[in-house]
């Protein structure tokens, strides 16, 4: 007689109490995979929305009296007396070594520009990086045709986008003309009030601006937008330095260190909860194989007796307890795989979760795992009954 065969007939002659072991194992088993899926998906969207929460990388001329307003620059009335960056520097920010992990770079020029009784805030932009860059960014009336996402409305190169108080000054909104310097604009945006320097800014492309404010082929500052859920930000800003040493670049560290901390923290409470879960289920399987040798005491002795050794009756009990715990694995990747694609999207909004094979094989192997280390220490106690003693209650 095969030992499988033994083992496989233990369980199916204790059918209910299998079933009630193989559930709460693969209870346990499918809070793990929910868990673990669900704040995998979450880290992946809050990196992927913190990468995409602005600049974190800003690069400024070198000046020793600088007054920082916006994102770096000040603007006042009077003409700003610093050394602008030059035009080509945009093409040497592309060319460093990590390139690969910038996602956008916007350059900008801004300047104040007299226009009668006014003085306006002129900012020139590459639109759609600069669209790309400022995420928060909603325009009046537009409903965005993605999420999170809006496109840039400007396309030619006399195409303006008006910040929200630019828009009341001038007395302007979508569709209307504006002139700037003698020459006619059309407003193709008006952005809602975001409380920033944006809504006194007017927005036009980045030649005009240099036109306009008499700074051709010259930069005021650059954004950079770098893609650094694991991607080494100091390096990347050592290789623009060294690429343009006549500029200041600063890496902007608070969202850093915010998504850093913010996804540790998610991480190790998946953790924390998995291995409450799991010791959970060692002790349900440890309780159950040890009250399955106890009810076996007349089964064991006769095994014992006819020739059985120590090593055979291991070897049975952990059989199975393998089988039990393959079946609790595969029931409780499915069960907890399921319970992530339908309750994720509900109650979180997190959308794109799909079924995950080395998911799969990790559920099963800890399942496997967690059985057989709970059941080792029944399985050397049923091994060392005395045949005598066990066969008194026959």
């Amino acid at each position: 007689m095969r030992l499988s065969t033994i083992s496989l007939g233990n369980i199916k002659r204790r059918l209910g109490k299998t079933l009630m072991l193989v559930s709460g194992l693969s209870i346990g088993v499918a809070m793990v995979v929910a868990m673990m899926g669900i704040t995998g998906k979450m880290q992946e969207d809050l990196e992927r929305k913190l990468d995409e929460f602005g600049a974190n990388i800003v690069i400024t001329p070198r000046s020793e009296n600088l007054a920082l307003s916006y994102g770096g620059i000040s603007i006042t009335d009077a003409s700003v007396d610093i050394e602008e960056l030059r035009q080509e520097d945009v093409s040497l920010i592309n060319n460093i070594e990590n390139k690969e992990n910038i996602s956008a770079i916007a350059p900008k020029v801004m300047g104040a520009l007299k226009e009668g009784e006014r003085t306006l805030l002129v900012v020139g932009v590459d639109f759609t990086p600069e669209f790309k860059l400022k995420r928060w960014w909603r325009l009046e009336g537009v409903e965005n045709a993605v999420p999170g996402y809006t496109e840039s409305p400007a396309t030619e190169k006399m195409d303006v986008v008006l910040g929200h108080n630019a828009s009341e000054t001038l007395k302007a909104k979508t569709g209307d003309t504006i002139t700037l310097g003698g020459t006619r604009y059309n407003v193709k945006g008006v952005l809602l009030e975001n409380t920033s320097q944006d809504d006194y800014s007017v927005f036009t492309s980045l030649s005009e601006a240099q036109r306009l404010l008499n700074k051709e082929g010259r930069i005021s500052m650059i954004e950079v937008s770098a893609l650094c859920a694991d991607c080494p930000i100091d390096d990347i800003v050592a290789q623009i330095s060294s690429k343009l040493p006549h500029a200041k670049v600063s890496a902007v560290r608070q969202a850093m260190t915010l998504r850093m901390e913010t996804v540790s923290q998610i991480v190790r409470f998946s953790i924390a909860v998995s291995v409450v879960v799991l010791a959970i289920g060692s002790l349900i399987v440890f309780v159950s194989m040890m009250s399955s040798v106890g009810e076996r005491t007349k089964e064991i002795g006769v095994l014992r007796a006819i020739g059985f050794r120590q090593s055979h009756i291991i070897k049975v009990i952990l059989l199975e307890a393998f089988a039990v715990s393959l079946m609790s694995g595969l029931m409780g990747w499915t069960i907890g795989s399921a319970s992530t694609l339908v309750l994720a999207p509900q109650l979180m909004g997190i959308k794109g979760l799909h079924l995950d094979p080395v998911m799969l094989a990790a559920a099963t192997a800890l399942a496997v795992l967690i059985g057989m280390g709970s059941s080792i220490y029944p399985a050397i106690k049923a091994s060392r009954l005395d045949p005598v003693e066990a066969l008194r209650y026959i």
